[in-house]
Parts: C-alpha cells; sequence; structure tokens
C-alpha cells in the first residue's frame, strides 16, 4: 500500500519504511509526528482525494533536523567597472521516517499533527473558533448591519455584552460612557433603534 502526502507545498509518494527529506517542521528527533493531508491512496483499492482523503493519514517519525546541500548565487554584470556577488544557501529539513499508512481513523490516532516551523497546529484554532461562533448561535442579531461597524467592532461589542440591536438601541448617554471595549457611537444607537423595530 502507498499514499500521496501533501507537507511543505511538496508532494511525496510514500510506502511504510520510507526515508524522506522535507521542508522543516516542528518537531524533535524521536518524536512521531502525523500528515493529515493525504491526496491519495493506493493498493488493492485506490481512493484518490477531493482534494484530501477523508480519515486518512501517514504516520511518520522524525529521525533529525537537518540542513541541505549548499546552493550558491552567484551575480555578475559584465562591463567595466562591474560588481559580482556570492551568496550562499542552505535549507532547513526534517528527516522522517514513515512508519504506518492509516485509510481511516486518523483523528483518533492521537498522534501530533506535522506543522511547519511556526506554524500553530489547526486543532488550537478550532477553540477560538468556537468561541465567536457562540454568541452568534445565542439568538444575537447581526451588529454589522450598523453603519461603520465591521467584523472586529461587532466583536468587540460582543465582548462587552452587546449581542444585539434592542440591547444597542436601550443604551442611554451614561451607558456609553461606562463601556470601556469600545467608543460606541450615537447614531449607531439611533440605526439599532430602527432594525430592532425590523
Amino acid at each position: 500500500m502507498f499514499a500521496v502526502l501533501k507537507t511543505g507545498g511538496k508532494q511525496y509518494k510514500v510506502q511504510a519504511g520510507d526515508v524522506l527529506r522535507v521542508e522543516k517542521l516542528a518537531a524533535d528527533a524521536g518524536e512521531k509526528i502525523q500528515f493529515n493531508d493525504v491526496l491519495m491512496l493506493g493498493g488493492d483499492a485506490p481512493v484518490v482525494g477531493a482534494p484530501f482523503v477523508d480519515g486518512a493519514a501517514v504516520q511518520a517519525e522524525v529521525i533529525d533536523q537537518i540542513k541541505g546541500e549548499k546552493l550558491i548565487h552567484f551575480v555578475k554584470r559584465r562591463r567595466k567597472h562591474s560588481s559580482k556577488r556570492t551568496k550562499g544557501h542552505r535549507q532547513k529539513l526534517t528527516l522522517v521516517k514513515i512508519t504506518d499508512i492509516l485509510a481511516s481513523g486518523a483523528d483518533k490516532s492521537g498522534v501530533k499533527a506535522a506543522t511547519g516551523k511556526g506554524a500553530t497546529a489547526p486543532a488550537a484554532a478550532a477553540p477560538a473558533a468556537k468561541k465567536a461562533a457562540a454568541p452568534a448561535a445565542a439568538g444575537s442579531d447581526d451588529l454589522t448591519k450598523l453603519t461603520g461597524v465591521g467584523p472586529a467592532a461587532a466583536t468587540k461589542l460582543n465582548d462587552a455584552g452587546l449581542t444585539s440591536f434592542a440591547q444597542i438601541a436601550a443604551l442611554s448617554a451614561d451607558d456609553i460612557a461606562a463601556i470601556d471595549a469600545i467608543k460606541v457611537k450615537p447614531e449607531w444607537v439611533e440605526q439599532a433603534k430602527d432594525l430592532a423595530k425590523g
């Protein structure tokens, strides 16, 4: 069985036991990681993803963090009084050994997802998205309908406890002065009164 996985903007055809040099991953030597972006599974019954195969993953063990061969970048300008410049570069890579190919159950394996240098895992971003979606699900109004209120201002209003047009319409001048999270404009209150009526 083989799999085609995607990491670091490149695609690799792998089997169990293969050793790969991939773009630098945020993992230490000896750590077990999992590639969740599987484009295709091959074997007796090939499966092609659209774009990825659901539930499939490739597990690997990090052997070492290495540097690639040196590349020379040489620039020379012709003619009299010309200049030349030589620069070298060694790409940072991660050496991994493929241990297992999972056709399903990747989310239940409990293995850390392979992420690039400085990237955050998608699982860490999920709670923040749920937190932002929670006020919208609780029967709140779309505050971006107010003139001058964008997504960022709507989030600040939600954090201040203002989730509906009726709440904003009921604000007095003293209430507006007491809100520290965002400066509420008086025209928002007038627009909220109209929108609350329907």
